[in-house]
């Protein structure tokens, strides 16, 4: 047989396009030429093919050899091509049978020696593969990540000659199986390890209740990063689905799917001297940033105002939509971005603004260019923001101090959360103003003082929504059907910022 067909998968953002394999094998003079917009990788895929052949015993064609990728109209790139396109030879000069290659989709790179690397985003291509009910074979270590998709029959291989075996018949591979370690919730680090901070940890409750992101502002050292870093020990873990998708992000990401990860929240803190590319995702081609790599999870900016204001003014539009869009000349690419965003900041340049036990050395002009590299919008979209005040040396020095354990809070946010998941289906921070309007009522008395605090500091409409969402928060954790005045006081508390850029 002159032409055989073998199928395979590019990688386009987390999805992962068919691509047809078309290879032909003719008379004329000897060549290996690839057309369908293969990028360099691609190409340099004939040298490692070659010497994959001389060294697995493979009669390499000294005629023309043409490969088509198809479509021709989507771009190709890395070396995940080079399983497919490899057999695709075998079986257009006939050293492998060409009729079995309908039922099975390849993705794998090839060494020298004709071993198997990995390639990255493989789970994608095993999610898809089942929907054009096909069997896929990848490398060998590619094993637990392809195995997630349970509903797709995979088999993993070491070398091009187990291939061929198994397509021949006469010694199959086997199918991979999901072996992965169960994570515990209980990881080392607990709340109960803040001594003090009750409002603090009031908060960090009330947005893990509710997924509300949350801006933690403090003098150094009063405990802002230690208390974001354990807010995952108060979240359940990820459900099956939930955590495939995660994992699918992770799978196309430079990183890859690491097991030891599998359904725990993900958590995301990236050095405020990231661009916006590695935040919010982008190159060529297209990466997801830490925003897509924290959906589902949280996403930890430390030291806020030390991001470029550019930076900043990126996360406004993801924060809204839970998604960012990757728009360049030549393609258009989506990634989820479901994130909790959690931030820690100084009052000011030296820290110790407002502290009572060191006198702040910036002038009032320089306090406000500091607060300034907030954008208005940005901290509209930030649900809550509070004080974390310094802790008194004598508690700190206390041995036994009461306070409740990650595992105690978490029962009661599992129990908020499924009261949100009963009555509206989604998370409170999640909800659209009509749905505010049937789950988030007020009475007078309520309304009244919302209209007082508005009138008296500027608060936009945004700011109202999230008020009534956090509040809504708060009723679910006290068990309450109704949003009284109390929790609407309580999440007033949560706008520190606010009151002080009207002061």
């Amino acid at each position: 047989m002159a032409l055989a067909i073998v199928y395979s998968r590019a990688a386009s953002g987390i999805s992962a396009p068919l691509v047809t394999v078309e290879a032909h094998v003719s008379v004329g003079m000897a060549g290996f030429h690839i057309v369908g917009l293969p990028e360099a990788t691609v190409k340099e895929s004939r040298d490692r093919i070659r010497s994959a052949f001389i060294n697995t015993e493979f009669d390499f064609p000294s005629r023309r050899v043409m490969i088509n990728l198809a479509p021709a109209d989507l771009p190709k790139e890395g070396a995940r091509f080079d399983l497919a396109i490899a057999l695709g030879i075998l079986a257009a000069s006939g050293q492998i049978p060409a009729d079995v290659l309908q039922h099975y989709e390849f993705v794998g790179e090839l060494a020298l020696s004709g071993e198997l690397r990995s390639v990255r985003g493989v789970l994608p291509v095993a999610l898809n593969a089942h929907k054009d009910k096909r069997s896929l074979i990848i490398p060998h270590e590619n094993e637990q990540e392809a195995a997630l998709a349970s509903n797709t029959t995979v088999y993993a291989a070491k070398h091009l000659l187990e291939v061929c075996a198994h397509l021949k018949g006469s010694s199959l591979l086997p199918r991979c199986e999901l072996n992965l370690e169960d994570i515990s919730l209980e990881q080392g680090a607990d709340l109960s390890d803040v001594k003090g901070q009750p409002l603090a940890k009031r908060a960090l409750e009330i947005a893990a209740a509710g997924k509300h992101s949350l801006l933690l502002v403090g003098p150094p050292g009063t405990g802002k990063t230690m208390l974001a870093s354990r807010l995952t020990t108060l979240l359940p873990r990820l459900d099956e689905q939930t955590a495939i998708e995660v994992a699918a992000i992770a799978s196309v990401s430079g990183n890859g799917f690491d097991s030891k990860t599998w359904r725990q929240v993900p958590f995301r803190s990236p050095h405020h001297s990231s661009s916006s590319v590695a935040l919010v995702g982008g190159g060529r081609p297209p990466r997801p940033g830490e925003i897509s790599l924290a959906h589902h999870g949280i996403l930890f900016l430390d030291e806020l105002p030390e991001f470029s204001r550019h930076v900043l003014e990126s996360l406004r539009e993801p924060l809204e939509s839970g998604h960012i869009t990757i728009s360049r000349a030549a393609f258009q690419t989506l990634f989820p971005a479901q994130f909790q965003f959690i931030a820690a900041m100084n009052p000011c340049p030296c820290g110790f603004a407002g502290s009572t036990f060191r006198e702040c050395e910036c002038s009032s002009d320089q306090v406000k260019r500091y607060l300034g590299k907030i954008s208005g919008p940005l901290l509209d979209r930030i649900d809550m923001h509070i004080t974390v005040a310094r802790v008194p040396p004598a508690l700190l020095m206390k041995h036994e101090v009461k306070t409740k354990t990650s595992a105690e809070i978490r029962e009661r946010v599992v129990k908020a959360r499924s009261q949100q998941e009963k009555r509206q289906g989604k998370w409170n921070t999640m909800l659209t103003v009509k749905e505010l309007e049937s789950y988030s009522q007020v009475d007078e008395e309520t309304e009244r003082l919302l209209q007082n605090v508005m009138a008296k500091f500027n608060l936009s409409a945004r700011v109202y929504h999230r008020l009534l969402k956090v509040a809504r928060t708060i009723a679910d954790l006290e068990e309450s059907e109704a949003v009284l005045t109390a929790h609407m006081v309580e999440a007033l508390q949560y706008r520190c910022l606010d009151r002080v850029k009207m002061d």
